[in-house]
């Protein structure tokens, strides 16, 4: 290594307290923004190139560096994402952060042909404004440039396999090797494509479930986790439960009522329709079996689910359940135990006495 590069080394070795503090602190403003904006991603990471990579890096292209300066990617920081629209957004987050040195970033993904699969992310060199983090005690801060990539997870691997591989040098791959390569890297882009529109889909299909379920339109809605999650928001059974509590002037404690979806499939409801059906044709007697379930008892709070447990026991005897039926709810609901089967008997009693079954 001659003098020139040595004294960019000595440079280098006299900032190292301030090139950790700055990849920490470009991974708190990254995470801050990322969180406000309800972004779910894999990951943030962050390093400091090392004295050993620094060192490598300058006996190549030594002569290309006036100073540590001009060395742009000692800091790095990369955000994964599992999108690619979240790729985008995120970026435009750094542009609008940082101040982006824009002759020496380069988004990746444009620098490949039609006919051309490989590598892909971006790169932005960037330095942190005074308005957005300034410390008078570390000024310097606001003056090191680093590097932030960002890239989907399908990327991060293919990102990987590139380097590893030696894919970025011709000469070190065979011709027949580096066609398996770009046919692997054109997979994990299709892939990368067709889970953001598998995702749009979903969301698509969510929203008009939603909207179906508002304007009362039941009929052609499966019953299914997002489809019950909506329907809950109607509050279906607050009325049953209401009633419920008046027998003893209870209070009513919220609860998960979802634990209720796997009954409900099981017992051969399959739209919403059905739903409807079922809580119109047993409602009175479920109230009738709460009646005989809390009357004189010292009962001052009940639990949400009072109301679909009872309307979904007073089906199981109207369908011709019977104890195996109630036995079989109850191991579903609770887990097998052996007090499941005490409570069918006393349930399936009671049926008796007040005439459901």
């Amino acid at each position: 290594m001659d003098t020139h590069c040595r004294m960019i080394m000595d440079e280098y070795l006299e900032n190292a307290s301030n090139y950790d503090f700055l990849k920490d602190k470009v991974i708190e403003l990254l995470r801050d923004v990322i969180d406000k904006n309800g972004i779910f991603i894999t990951g943030i990471e962050g390093r400091v190139k090392t004295a050993d990579s620094l060192s490598g890096k300058l006996e190549l292209k030594g002569s290309k560096y006036a100073s540590i300066d001009d060395v742009t990617d000692i800091v790095g920081c990369r955000v994964i994402t599992f999108y690619n629209d979240e790729v985008d957004r995120i970026a435009a987050f750094v542009e609008n952060m940082f101040i982006v040195d824009w002759e020496n970033s380069v988004d990746k993904r444009k620098m490949l042909q039609q006919d051309q699969f490989g590598y892909m992310s971006i790169h932005y060199i960037c330095q942190i404004p005074e308005g957005l983090y300034h410390d008078p005690e570390r000024p310097e801060l606001n003056e090191i440039k680093f590097e932030i990539q960002i890239r989907t997870a399908l990327q991060h691997v293919w990102a990987t396999i590139y380097h590893d591989t030696g894919y970025k040098n011709d000469v070190e791959v065979p011709k027949e090797y580096l066609r398996k390569l770009s046919r692997l890297a054109g997979l994990i882009e299709v892939a990368d494509d067709e889970f953001q529109t598998t995702r749009d889909e979903i969301s698509e299909y969510r929203n008009h479930v939603r909207s179906l379920i508002k304007g009362g339109q039941f009929e052609d809605i499966e019953l299914n986790g997002d489809s019950f999650k909506g329907y809950l928001e109607l509050k279906p059974f607050d009325k049953l439960n209401r009633n419920i509590a008046a027998i003893n002037s209870a209070e009513i404690q919220p609860a998960n009522l979802f634990a209720y979806l796997e009954v409900l499939k099981q017992m051969e409801l399959k739209t919403l329709a059905d739903m409807q059906s079922f809580i119109k044709r047993d409602y009175e007697d479920a109230f009738r079996l709460a009646v005989h379930q809390l009357s004189g008892k010292d009962i001052d709070i009940i639990s949400e689910t009072l109301g679909i447990q009872n309307l979904c026991l007073v089906k199981i005897l109207k369908d011709g359940g019977r104890l195996h039926g109630l036995i079989r709810f109850y191991d579903m609901i609770n887990g097998k135990k052996p007090r499941n089967a005490k409570s069918a008997e006393r349930v399936l009693a009671e049926a008796e006495e007040i005439g459901i079954i």
